[in-house]
């Protein structure tokens, strides 16, 4: 869910701020770029990009081919401490091993981040064709079931807020994109403690998904299970694997209980 606008803060770093919107201005179509598309990205003078650049270069997190300019491996630390702090690693070693043992398949553990959906663990024990995921990657909240169930665990004033900012456009023919169907589909999903989508993030795949909820009871994560449609049908999938998922992510809840990072910094 986007943050309420705030005024800046004196003690705020502008300078911290343009760094971050330049790292961000990479992406997979996007892995190397000029000053000037870099500059349009971030939406900042080039000279204020290329100060960031040199800034970056020197730190290691940037190099350059050309005129163009790359990511280095070290900015992956910056989403490891995130994930190390959290203590994620033991989350997908444990409880979601064991739901990708059961069902042969694909189970992860995702956040809200602004409209999004960030995946923070996944394990797969197939691939799922058109679908490469992965830590770190994002969807837009409103085509997958994760996305879904996060939304359902927000408030009235925080959802107005993702409708009326949120660009709803259509991964496949099958994805929902009318406001209003969407939100019957949110409210569903809150009645019911799970939400199933079949064709709307990609074709083929079909997923399921549950909240997963803090000590106080706050969905602060969503916990899934995805295959391959022409394997399993969306009401099979509910039918056969709703239980276990709902096992699991009570299981997880109890952990998160001790590692307070999800919780904290979730957008409800």
């Amino acid at each position: 869910m986007p943050p309420k606008p705030v005024t800046p803060r004196r003690e705020a770093m502008g300078g911290l701020a343009k760094g971050l919107s330049v790292i961000k201005a990479f992406s997979r179509d996007h892995s190397a770029l000029t000053l000037s598309e870099i500059a349009a990205s971030a939406r900042m003078p080039a000279a204020t990009a290329r100060r960031c650049l040199l800034t970056l270069e020197e730190l290691g997190y940037i190099t350059r081919r050309g005129r163009a300019f790359l990511l280095r491996p070290k900015v992956l630390e910056l989403g490891a401490a995130y994930l190390e702090s959290m203590d994620i690693d033991h989350l997908t070693k444990t409880h979601l091993e064991e739901l990708a043992r059961l069902t042969g398949d694909s189970a992860a553990l995702s956040v809200l981040d602004g409209n999004d959906i960030v995946y923070v663990a996944r394990t797969s024990v197939r691939t799922l064709v058109g679908l490469e995921a992965h830590v770190g990657s994002r969807f837009p909240a409103h085509v997958t079931s994760m996305g879904r169930v996060l939304l359902a665990g927000v408030s009235a004033e925080h959802l107005d807020q993702y409708f009326r900012t949120q660009k709803f456009q259509a991964l496949t023919s099958q994805t929902v994109t009318e406001p209003k169907k969407l939100r019957q589909l949110i409210e569903e999903c809150r009645r019911n403690g799970y939400s199933a989508v079949e064709d709307e993030l990609a074709y083929g795949v079909v997923a399921l998904a549950v909240p997963v909820f803090d000590s106080s009871g706050r969905a602060v994560a969503a916990l899934n299970s995805s295959s391959h449609s022409r394997r399993i049908s969306k009401a099979s999938l509910v039918r056969q694997r709703l239980a276990m998922l709902r096992k699991a992510s009570r299981e997880i809840s109890v952990e998160l209980a001790r590692v307070p990072g999800i919780a904290l910094s979730a957008q409800t």
